[in-house]
C-alpha cells in the first residue's frame, strides 16, 4: 500500500487532487462563514470547525462507499423533455446521431445524484437570497423578526450543503485517481488547509459588507449551476 502511494503518478494525483479539493471547498467555506455569522462571535469559530470536520467525515464515508456513489448516477425516472445543452444535444454535437435520437425519445434521465443537486441548488439559492434580503433590511429588522440562528440550526444547514458539495468533491476525486487512499489523504489535507484559512476569510467577509453581498452572489451562481447540472445542462 505504501509503495503504491509513493509512486510518481500517485504523488502527482495527490497534489492535484488536494489543490482541487481546496478550490472546490471555497464555496463551502463562504457558506459556512456566512451561516456561522448568525451566531454570537464567540461561537462562530466552533461552528466553522464543526462544519468543516463534518465535511471531512462525510467525504471519507462516501469514499468508502464508492459503489453507492456510482449507483446514484443511474436514472430513477425520465422527464418528458430535454433542455438545450442537455444530454441529447451533447450527443448530437459529438456526432452520435443515433444516441441523440435515443436520448431525445427517453427525455432527461433524473438520478439520485441529480435530485440531490437539485435540492441543494434550490436550498443554496433560497438561503443566499434570504441572507441578502436580511442584510439589506438591516440588523434591527432581523431582531424584530426573530431570525437569530441557534447552533443546531446552523449545523443542520451546514450538514445539508456539505452533503451536496461532498458529492461534487468525490466525483472529481474518482475522475483523477482510482487509489482510495490517495483520495482520503487529499480530503484530510484539504480540510485542514481550509480550517486554517476559514477564520481569516470569515473575518474579512464580516468586516466588509460589500464582499458579503459579492460572496452571497457567488453562492447564488453556484446554486443556479447545481440546478442546471441536475437537469443535465452542461455548464
Amino acid at each position: 500500500m505504501l509503495e503504491a502511494l509513493l509512486t510518481p503518478d500517485a504523488l502527482i494525483a495527490l497534489l492535484t487532487l488536494t489543490l482541487l479539493e481546496v478550490v472546490l471547498g471555497i464555496d463551502n467555506i463562504i457558506f459556512i462563514s456566512i451561516v456561522a455569522g448568525r451566531l454570537p462571535a464567540e461561537r462562530r469559530p466552533r461552528a466553522r470547525n464543526i462544519g468543516l470536520l463534518m465535511a471531512m467525515g462525510l467525504r471519507l464515508v462516501l469514499l468508502l462507499g464508492l459503489g453507492f456513489i456510482l449507483e446514484l448516477n443511474e436514472p430513477l425516472f425520465h422527464l418528458p423533455f430535454s433542455l438545450p445543452g442537455g444530454e441529447d444535444h451533447a450527443a448530437a454535437a459529438a456526432g452520435h446521431a443515433a444516441e441523440a435520437v435515443s436520448n431525445a425519445a427517453k427525455g432527461t434521465g433524473i438520478s439520485g445524484k441529480d435530485l440531490l443537486l437539485l435540492v441543494g441548488g434550490l436550498f443554496l439559492l433560497g438561503k443566499s437570497v434570504s441572507e441578502i434580503h436580511q442584510k439589506m433590511e438591516g440588523e434591527e429588522h432581523h431582531q424584530k423578526k426573530g431570525v437569530a440562528s441557534s447552533m443546531g440550526q446552523v449545523i443542520a444547514q451546514i450538514a445539508l450543503i456539505n452533503l451536496v458539495f461532498s458529492f461534487d468533491s468525490i466525483l472529481t476525486a474518482i475522475g483523477l485517481t482510482d487509489i482510495v487512499a490517495v483520495m482520503m489523504i487529499a480530503v484530510v489535507v484539504s480540510v485542514l488547509v481550509m480550517m486554517a484559512f476559514a477564520g481569516p476569510i470569515a473575518t474579512f467577509i464580516e468586516k466588509h459588507p460589500t464582499f458579503q453581498i459579492l460572496a452571497l452572489s457567488f453562492l447564488i451562481l453556484i446554486g443556479f449551476t447545481l440546478i442546471v447540472e441536475a437537469l443535465h445542462v452542461h455548464v
